[in-house]
């Protein structure tokens, strides 16, 4: 399996962190999102990645598929829970730190791609409060961390990685059981440490 893939993104860090808790090996190819002769846009029609090509050359995308494709094909009922109520609340939970993670980008966005001048304090705005109100109902309910790994626990983990790597960890502030919760998932998630992103 090829993982179309770049160093930085937090969905394609999901993935390694999947295949690394399954014990699967990924063979894995940069992509250029901005180059409009990256075969990634062939590959996948949004031009995002992260994008797994199969052994039987399927193109999955985006992040949530590529997991419950990396669950099935480690028989399944390991990150993807098989029980209903545990799988609603595993891929609720990566529901949420997705949101979490796309805000993130947005606002990272605005300033990557529009001159500061035009920027719109109230999009700016609308994405933070969208963050905060994550980050505060992680904080109420933070996961127990005391099961097997699950989508959803991949999917926060690789959430605070990012916003510490690009929000200076401000998320940290006045949320000691989030805190918490992500220090220990950092030591006992296979790969955590090593898919660290870089700039």
């Amino acid at each position: 399996m090829l993982l179309r893939f770049s160093p930085t993104s937090p969905f394609v860090r999901k993935v390694r962190l999947a295949a690394a808790i399954l014990g699967q090996t990924l063979d894995i190819e940069p992509a250029d999102t901005q180059d409009p002769s990256d075969s990634l846009r062939r590959q996948n029609p949004l031009g995002k990645v992260p994008a797994l090509l199969t052994d039987d050359g399927e193109v999955l995308f985006d992040s949530p598929v590529i997991l419950a494709y990396l669950d099935h094909m480690a028989g399944g009922d390991r990150i993807l829970p098989a029980e209903p109520r545990a799988r609603i609340a595993a891929v609720r939970l990566e529901a949420l730190a997705d949101g979490l993670m796309d805000a993130g980008i947005l606002v990272l966005y605005e300033a990557r791609f529009r001159p500061a001048e035009r920027h719109e304090p109230k999009w700016l705005d609308y994405q933070a409060q969208k963050m905060t109100r994550a980050l505060d109902a992680l904080e109420a309910a933070t996961p127990m961390g005391d099961g097997p790994i699950t989508v959803g626990e991949i999917a926060l983990g690789c959430a605070l990685g990012w916003l510490d790597f690009r929000f200076e960890g401000k998320w940290r502030e006045g949320r000691p059981g989030l805190v918490a919760w992500y220090e220990a998932f950092a030591l006992r998630c296979p790969g955590f440490e090593a898919s660290k992103p870089v700039a």
